[in-house]
């Protein structure tokens, strides 16, 4: 008698979660949380968290989605409001793309700092960008593309932390973990008490990582989102997988760079330009869908 109650109790309780998932929010159904966890892609070496493209080199760790506060009430109005958004699983470069990389599949090297094939390929447009990830499509056979903007927010806060910057909040230990505007930058708006080791652009992760071990998400060269820019973006924003408004003449850029203040290489500063723009700040990082 016992273990039929039991057994009728657990068929009921199935059968039921559709309909408890319709008015709780965020309640997953028990078969689907086995499937998620059973949907995580393998790497060529297993255990599902890493990922080398064989033609270029370009390594990814892979990203569980989830859902977290997107925005920031301490920065500036575009990041404005605060608000909920959730991601599915995808898979995101370690680290910005490099100039060898970029060499591989374009053949030539745009760079204004050319230093090295481990230094981020910079001076390359959004366009550009849609062209080299066409080429790389079509050797590969992969969808690699551009991560969108909450993706890259989410990635870059170690999975939708609340982290100031890519890896922690300490402004004082910025310069271990980024490359920005310090006592090396010549502009009048370094800040002269850190010292993160180079004067413009550095070779990709020479600092630490943040908790999902990517690389240089703060400082070093922008990086190109997909999405278009919108300043006021965030106030309808939909929470599953936002693409950025439909029209729009900027695309986004994230990250901060080697030239700005520490208040722009937080993890929730937006940036926008123009999809032709060439500049020697601007670099960007893959991602591709996990299904």
């Amino acid at each position: 008698m016992v273990k039929s109650s039991v057994a009728l109790f657990a068929l009921v309780f199935c059968i039921a979660q559709p309909v408890i998932a319709g008015f709780i929010p965020g309640f997953e159904p028990v078969w689907e949380k086995y499937r998620r966890a059973a949907s995580v892609p393998a790497s060529p070496g297993g255990g599902g968290a890493a990922y080398t493209d064989p033609a270029t080199g370009v390594e990814f760790v892979f990203v569980k989605g989830g859902c977290f506060q997107m925005g920031s009430n301490d920065g500036e109005a575009d990041e404005k409001p605060v608000h909920e958004v959730c991601v599915d699983d995808f898979w995101m470069g370690k680290f910005e793309v490099t100039q060898g990389q970029w060499q591989k599949v374009a053949g030539s090297n745009p760079a204004f700092f050319k230093k090295g094939d481990n230094y981020p390929v910079e001076r390359v447009s959004w366009d550009d960008v849609q062209d080299y990830l066409r080429q790389l499509n079509a050797k590969s056979g992969k969808n690699y593309r551009l991560p969108t903007e909450a993706e890259w927010e989410y990635a870059a806060r170690s999975g939708g932390k609340q982290e100031k910057f890519a890896g922690l909040s300490s402004d004082a230990e910025l310069f271990r973990y980024a490359n920005f505007c310090d006592s090396n930058c010549t502009y009048n708006w370094r800040t002269a008490s850190q010292n993160d080791g180079y004067k413009e652009t550095s070779p990709v992760g020479n600092y630490q990582p943040n908790g999902l071990g990517l690389y240089d998400m703060a400082g070093n060269v922008w990086e190109w989102c997909s999405d278009r820019y919108g300043d006021k973006y965030y106030a309808q924003s939909p929470r599953n997988n936002p693409r950025g408004p439909s029209g729009g003449s900027y695309r986004v850029c994230r990250g901060g760079c080697w030239d700005v203040r520490p208040a722009y290489v937080r993890s929730a500063n937006r940036g926008g330009r123009s999809p032709g723009a060439r500049d020697d700040d601007l670099g960007f990082r893959l991602a591709f869908p996990a299904r």
